[in-house]
């Protein structure tokens, strides 16, 4: 899409265009929360002042809605008693017929923000005009660093488009089919290099534009920890967010959800209001979950999780997180440098060494556990492999069977043993026998009985694969480690040198210092990669940091690796997102 049209939107005319029809579809005025889009983003941008905005559209906002409750009004009061211009000021200088409603002149002045087009972002500091009084409030759209704020590092590089998150999110928040707080964007870029993948959640942005053109404060910053919240209670679908944002995430619910807040409320053992319902907060708002019809949504970084209804250990995590193969998202407290998406963003290439590694065998203790089984210190049933598969009951079992145990030092019950043996058992035969003729086989291997002699051959084949891999994937570990690729045991070891905990541990690894330890690392994961912000210098100050590729203003969108039928969700807006473009510090959706 062209990055030179006439549209005040990041997102271009045809995203424009689209989100005014949008407009139209309600009982509000559309020229109003187009207008009043515009200049809320000049606010962000420095361009007009929060107390110019709140004079401007007052009236109009009182008109339409009866009410204007927007956060703006603070900056106005605080205006007025320091005796500051507002826009009163530059509506007494427009020139009219003195018969023209307050309305079309400002129609006629045009918002705060010039039109620009997208190929400007990365110039709109050098283009930039305040306005009357913008100048005037300091630290105008600055992030509060003190307190909680929360937010996410999103590790581009390690996205794999797999769409757990997205699927995620919608069982989360039992979501309508189409209505996705989380996207996954592959793009073709002029840009070389890299992955060109973005994931795109709400930015939960500090100055957030949707919420300064809401009149009844139901889009809203909760202020104990800065989410950008909706409160479905008060929200009347005007829309005007939808339109103010400059990231495209919000969702308006057309129809009666799926899911009805009373099942919503079973799921988590509680009654609709009660604290652990999954939809209100600890101050008793409902801002979490799917919306109710005719009210706006969007991603929530899920407060009643922040709130502990979900338990402690869910405080500090999102449903997107917990659900990412690749631990590409990293969410946390953006003020706290010991939070794991700052811990993360600080070292980029260790932080992407222990995700990788997390979980993965060979461990430290797990090629030390190797070599010392294959030096006869120690035997299968000692060891303990912590993130493996194994079965060590059956392992036991196949041993005790081959004689390897005996009675004495078998630790299995009887009643233990016999399922384990039968477990072997219905992994070799399947279906082809019956509960009571793999009894039989086992009373059998147990010298309690007869058994069909090519039945019994079959089982004792089976005994002796159990205790083969067993010991074919012990040696496996070692033979990785022993063949000078970079595996996770060498990668654990090369991080605990840069921690500065133990000394290195197996000798042949050759890592005995930091330097050799970053190349091991930086030869399993990656040199570390550029940062950026959507939009930075639009001025919302988003809390959500990207690591990897940014796009530039040529991006398309093309297909990624998953289509959202194939996990069964529905992308309704791909038409639209398609030809759309964010700007130097934005995508294509």
């Amino acid at each position: 899409m062209s990055t030179d049209d006439d549209s005040f939107h990041p997102l271009g005319e045809e995203w424009e265009n689209e989100l005014e029809g949008l407009l139209d579809d309600t009982e509000y005025d559309s020229d109003l929360g187009m207008q009043m889009a515009q200049d809320a983003m000049a606010v962000t941008k420095g361009e007009l002042s929060e107390a110019e905005f709140h004079e401007k559209y007052h009236e109009d906002v009182m008109e339409e809605f009866g009410v204007d409750d927007r956060p703006t009004e603070e900056a106005y009061e605080r205006a007025q008693e320091e005796g500051k211009g507002t826009v009163t000021r530059m509506l007494e200088k427009f020139e009219g017929d003195g018969e023209e409603s307050r309305r079309d002149a400002m129609k006629k002045m045009g918002a705060g923000a010039a039109a620009v087009g997208l190929g400007a972002w990365g110039t709109a500091e050098n283009g930039k005009q305040a306005s009357i009084g913008a100048a005037e409030e300091e630290g105008h759209g600055a992030g509060d660093d003190e307190g909680t704020q929360w937010g996410m590092v999103l590790d581009l590089e390690r996205c794999d488009g797999c769409l757990s998150c997205v699927t995620a999110c919608k069982e989360e928040n039992q979501l309508d089919q189409g209505v996705n707080w989380m996207y996954i964007l592959d793009y073709e870029d002029s840009t070389p290099g890299g992955r060109n993948r973005l994931i795109r959640p709400c930015q939960h942005c500090t100055d957030a534009p949707c919420e300064k053109v809401c009149p009844t404060t139901a889009r809203h910053t909760r202020d104990k920890d800065g989410l950008v919240l909706t409160d479905y209670d008060i929200c009347i679908g005007c829309r005007y967010c939808q339109v103010a944002c400059p990231y495209g995430v919000n969702y308006f619910q057309w129809d009666e959800p799926d899911v009805s807040t009373g099942e919503i409320a079973d799921m988590h053992d509680a009654e609709p209001g009660e604290e652990g319902d999954h939809m209100t907060d600890d101050r008793g708002r409902w801002v979490d979950s799917r919306a109710p019809r005719g009210v706006m949504s969007k991603c929530t970084m899920c407060p009643s999780r922040q709130d502990g209804h979900k338990g402690e250990e869910k405080v500090g995590t999102t449903a997107c997180e917990d659900a990412c193969p690749p631990q590409a998202i990293n969410f946390g407290d953006m003020n706290d440098p010991e939070s794991t998406p700052q811990q993360y963003l600080a070292n980029v290439v260790q932080g992407r060494a222990r995700n990788k590694v997390e979980g993965q065998s060979p461990s430290k203790d797990d090629v030390s556990e190797s070599y010392a089984f294959l030096e006869g210190e120690i035997d299968l049933l000692e060891m303990d492999y912590s993130e493996s598969d194994w079965d060590f009951d059956e392992i036991e079992a196949a041993l005790y069977v081959q004689g390897e145990v005996s009675d004495d030092e078998l630790s299995l019950e009887e009643e233990d043993l016999r399922e384990a043996l039968t477990g072997i058992l219905e992994d070799e035969f399947g279906d082809e026998r019956s509960e009571d003729e793999l009894a039989t086989i086992v009373d059998a291997l147990l010298d309690e009985g007869e058994a069909d002699q090519d039945d019994l051959d079959r089982a004792n084949d089976a005994m002796d694969a159990v205790v083969t891999n067993a010991e074919e994937s012990v040696q496996g570990v070692v033979d990785r480690y022993e063949s000078r690729e970079i595996t996770p045991a060498e990668v654990q070891e090369s991080l605990e040198i840069l921690d500065g905990e133990e000394e290195p541990w197996v000798s042949e690894a050759g890592i005995t210092d930091e330097g050799t330890a970053r190349d091991v690392l930086e030869s399993y994961v990656g040199d570390d990669a550029s940062t950026f912000k959507l939009l930075e210098d639009v001025g919302t100050h988003p809390n959500v940091t990207y690591i990897g590729n940014e796009p530039g203003p040529e991006a398309e969108q093309v297909e990624g690796p998953v289509a959202y039928e194939d996990v069964g969700l529905t992308d309704n807006r791909k038409e639209v997102l398609d030809e759309g473009t964010v700007g130097d510090a934005g995508v294509s959706l």
